[in-house]
């Protein structure tokens, strides 16, 4: 019975350490643009049926619960939030905010597509719309040289002023990847996310069409890290560990205090 005991309390100990490295990672992120806090999922482990529930204890009576003693907890998964982040004003013509589902993409090195929430956009040299660290907006477009101004719709239609046109000048379309499933997706680090079996295909469409969001020009999504809710959530791990590791002292002592009266 000790030696359950330690092992649960050792359980516990190791799953609240995760849970404050996953609250440390959330609030070191939180004026990450577009950024989308992890949380954590834990089950309890196999039980041991010492008496199983309505097993027969006497020619006549049945155990109305039994005697089933567990062996702790384990994590089972770490997954993204997809609430919507606060929408921030910039009132930067390439900055854009995603209202609602969806991920714009973007075109790896090695050829293959992520996805981000990340709308702070920048120019490459060859006019392309292009995330923070490079990465080409997709469907690929450029952005006149000349072009005065940019313009992007909520519905992702990219004008563009050009001196001397009496009329905007439509260069482009911007589109949205929704997934059945976005807590499935893989986070590969520079705010880019790649789909996994999980996840499932991404259903490619212009924003506001087929539950795709509305795109804000001059706003981007902020983090939807909750300081509060993290910092709440960080004292309940602290203390559970404390008692965990309490556990595990009791414990220690009975069973010092059990083979003393053995000797």
């Amino acid at each position: 019975m000790s030696l359950r005991a330690l092992y649960a309390a050792a359980t516990g100990m190791e799953a609240q350490e995760t849970r404050v490295g996953n609250i440390a990672n959330n609030l070191s992120n939180i004026n990450t643009t577009g950024y989308k806090a992890s949380r954590e999922s834990f089950e309890d482990l196999m039980y041991d049926q010492v008496v199983t529930p309505g097993s027969s204890i006497s020619s006549t009576a049945a155990a109305p619960v039994g005697i089933q003693i567990g062996h702790g907890a384990k994590l089972v998964g770490v997954y993204k939030t997809f609430s919507q982040g606060e929408l921030t004003q910039t009132s930067r013509e390439l900055d854009v905010a995603i209202e609602g589902n969806g991920f714009f993409q973007v075109l790896l090195a090695d050829g293959s597509e992520a996805y981000t929430r990340d709308g702070n956009l920048k120019l490459n040299a060859d006019g392309n719309l292009v995330t923070t660290s490079g990465f080409v907006i997709q469907p690929a477009f450029a952005i006149p040289p000349e072009a005065s101004s940019v313009s992007i719709g909520i519905d992702g239609t990219i004008n563009v002023s050009i001196p001397g046109q009496s009329t905007p000048e439509t260069v482009g379309q911007m589109q949205l990847g929704v997934f059945q499933n976005p807590s499935g997706l893989k986070a590969i680090g520079h705010n880019l996310f790649q789909q996994t079996v999980a996840s499932g295909v991404p259903n490619i469409v212009n924003p506001g069409e087929s539950g795709a969001g509305n795109l804000n020009q001059g706003f981007v999504e902020s983090s939807n890290v909750n300081i509060s809710e993290e910092l709440v959530s960080m004292i309940v791990a602290q203390r559970t560990y404390e008692a965990n590791s309490r556990v595990l002292s009791a414990t220690s002592d009975m069973m010092k205090t059990s083979a003393g009266s053995v000797g």
